[in-house]
């Protein structure tokens, strides 16, 4: 077994803004695929209703009922709604910037914890200063990493706490430290709605919202997505994966995270043609097709922990403004 104590790092910025720029000039049709999907908002209103239906009829079941629904069932809406959201941090849906946030906030709504705007600010960073601990929040923190260690136990108990150690993340960032009328928005239009869920049908039915969410990003083969961008599973020194496999289908070519990286301002279902535009780009990437596969091979092996991820120092040169729409500003040039 080989002993982990502390993050790869690496010496300069990180690669996807080179790698944009070299596609734009070798391939410039593919600034056409930069843009909006306005139907991203249908797959939020159907999802929030689904969860919503799912509660009402599970409000007076046995919770081991409620437990299965919630994994077998609940989790998948939950993290597609987790995918809209991500596309409205971006703002991939409206023109709008307010519309985008609003679409957010709805699509919060079945997840319980009012995350949407939040997520975005620290979000747009992690592009921006990827592997940057002070500003990168989707890596962990390193006593997180030392307490979880590479055991089955400790990873098992993270992925199922997952929202919250990733919340705790963002202390550290205090550069990045924003709270503003959107933040308040989000907070306060999430409590009412879980006020009224419990009132009108109880706390079981909030309860399956609550476990639905907790399995989507955690101790479900969905929560593999996190090891599945940035974890180094395949190979030790490619700081990004992609998966392509079946739940693209119903997870908005999340998948796609490389070139989502590469070129953020395009919208999910447009991240195929990117890959597709520019194969020698991509084909010699390692990538992941299985989230059952990862999600085990992440526990079970004593190869890979929460140290297994690839950290620097340099900023690039980026500001903290910066709001991560490299693939337009180099559009425009």
């Amino acid at each position: 077994m080989s002993e982990f104590n502390d993050f790869t790092w690496v010496e300069g910025s990180e690669p996807h803004r080179q790698r944009t720029r070299e596609i734009i000039k070798k391939h410039p049709e593919v600034k056409k695929l930069i843009g909006k999907n306005p139907s991203t908002m249908w797959w939020i209103l159907a999802c929030v209703g689904l969860q919503i239906t799912l509660a009402y009829f599970l409000k007076d079941s046995p919770w081991w009922l409620i437990v299965a629904a919630a994994w077998f069932v609940g989790a998948f809406p939950t993290h597609t709604l987790f995918v809209c959201i991500h596309e409205t941090a971006h703002n991939l849906v409206f023109k709008k910037n307010s519309w985008n946030v609003f679409a957010g906030i709805v699509a919060n709504f079945p997840s319980l914890f009012p995350t949407a705007i939040s997520f975005k600010n620290y979000h747009l960073k992690h592009h921006a200063f990827q592997g940057v601990h002070e500003l990168d929040a989707d890596l962990p923190d390193y006593w997180e990493a030392k307490l979880i260690n590479n055991y089955f136990i400790g990873k098992a108990i993270w992925l199922l706490l997952f929202p919250f150690f990733q919340a705790i993340r963002t202390i550290r960032c205090i550069e990045l430290a924003v709270f503003d009328r959107w933040v308040i928005m989000n907070i306060v239009a999430q409590f009412a709605f879980d006020a009224l869920i419990v009132y009108l049908w109880g706390w079981p039915a909030l309860a399956y919202m609550g476990l639905s969410f907790l399995f989507s990003v955690g101790l479900h083969p969905l929560g593999a997505r996190w090891i599945q961008e940035h974890y180094l599973v395949l190979d030790k020194n490619q700081e990004t994966y992609s998966y392509y496999g079946g739940l693209n289908g119903i997870n908005m070519n999340v998948g796609y995270h490389n070139e989502h990286h590469d070129m953020p301002s395009i919208p999910w279902n447009n991240l195929p043609k990117l890959k597709a535009a520019a194969p020698e780009y991509y084909d010699n990437l390692k990538y992941h097709t299985s989230f059952v596969k990862l999600f085990f091979t992440f526990l079970f092996s004593q190869e890979v922990g929460l140290y297994s991820r690839i950290a620097r120092k340099e900023r690039g040169g980026v500001v903290l403004t910066d709001v991560s729409t490299p693939d337009i500003d180099l559009a425009k040039e």
